[in-house]
C-alpha cells in the first residue's frame, strides 16, 4: 500500500490513461479523485474504486479557473487533504502548420499548458498549507523531447510541461512539493487511435503503415506503451518522497526515445 491514506487528483481519467493510474492508486491505498469533463463518466470510474468513502467524480473542464478551482475544493472538502495531482486531461488534434487554425492551436495550448497551470496552482496552495509535501505529476510525451510532423501545439505544449515542471519543482522544494512529467511513447487510448486514420489520410499511406512506420517504427520491440507502463510510472513517481527526483522527466516509450 504504497500511498495509503494520500489523496490523489486525476485530471482526464474517466478513460484511458488517467482511468489506469486512479486504480493503480486505488490499488495502492489512495483516495482518488476522477476529474473529466464528462461528469458521468467520472462517477462511473469512481463507482469502479468503491465509491465515496474512496473516490469521487468531478466535472472539471481544466481550461476554465472557475471550474478548477470549484473541483479542487471539492475533492479536498471530500478527504480533507490533497497529496497527489496528476494532471494528464489532453486532446490530439493533427495538421500541417500551414493549415493550422489558430482557434485549435489556442484549444490544443489551453489544454494541455493552461490546464496544468490552473490544476498546479490550486494544488499548491493546498499543499504549502498543509505543510507536508506532494506530488504533482505531468503527462507529457516523448513529444515532450522530439517532435513529429502535423502536431505542433501538441509538440510545443508537451515541451512547455517540462519547464513547468521544472519551476515548480524549484519554488515547491521548500514545501516539500516534487514534480515530475511522465513521457510516454503511444498508447493505444482512443486518442491515438482517432489519430490513425487521420495520420494515414495527411500523409497518403494505410493506417498499417502508420502504426508501423509512424508510431512505432523506432521503438526496440515494435510494441505500443501499455497503459499499465504509464501507471507504474505514476506509481513509482508518487511514492518517492525525496527530492532526489524532483525535476526529472521519465520516458516510457519502449525504447523509442532513450534521452
Amino acid at each position: 500500500m504504497k500511498l495509503k491514506d494520500k489523496v490523489a487528483v486525476v485530471t482526464g481519467a474517466a478513460s484511458g490513461i488517467g482511468r489506469e493510474i486512479a486504480h493503480t492508486y486505488a490499488r495502492e491505498g489512495a483516495k482518488v479523485v476522477i476529474a473529466d469533463l464528462n461528469q458521468q463518466g467520472a462517477d462511473a470510474v469512481a463507482a469502479e474504486l468503491g465509491g465515496p468513502s474512496k473516490a469521487i467524480g468531478v466535472a472539471m473542464d481544466v481550461t476554465s479557473e472557475e471550474q478548477v478551482e470549484a473541483g479542487m475544493a471539492k475533492a479536498i472538502a471530500a478527504f480533507g487533504r490533497l497529496d497527489i495531482l496528476v494532471s494528464n486531461a489532453g486532446i490530439q488534434i493533427v495538421a500541417p502548420v500551414d493549415e493550422f487554425t489558430f482557434d485549435k492551436w489556442k484549444l490544443m495550448l489551453a489544454i494541455h499548458l493552461d490546464g496544468a497551470f490552473l490544476t498546479t496552482r490550486a494544488a499548491l496552495r493546498q499543499m504549502y498549507k498543509q505543510g507536508d509535501g506532494g506530488s504533482i505529476i505531468y503527462m507529457g510525451s516523448v513529444h515532450s523531447k522530439l517532435a513529429s510532423v502535423l502536431k505542433a501545439p501538441y509538440v510545443t505544449a508537451k515541451h512547455g510541461l517540462l519547464g513547468l515542471c521544472r519551476t515548480v519543482a524549484k519554488e515547491g522544494a521548500a514545501h516539500k512539493v516534487r514534480a515530475n512529467v511522465i513521457c510516454p511513447g503511444f498508447v493505444r487510448t482512443p486518442l491515438v487511435e482517432k489519430q490513425i486514420p487521420e495520420q494515414a489520410k495527411e500523409l497518403g499511406i494505410t493506417e498499417d503503415e502508420v502504426i508501423k512506420k509512424v508510431m512505432l517504427k523506432d521503438t526496440v520491440d515494435g510494441e505500443f506503451t501499455t497503459l499499465a507502463d504509464v501507471a507504474e510510472a505514476a506509481l513509482f513517481f508518487a511514492s518517492f518522497e525525496s527530492n532526489a527526483l524532483t525535476g526529472q522527466s521519465l520516458i516510457v516509450s519502449h525504447g523509442w526515445s532513450m534521452e
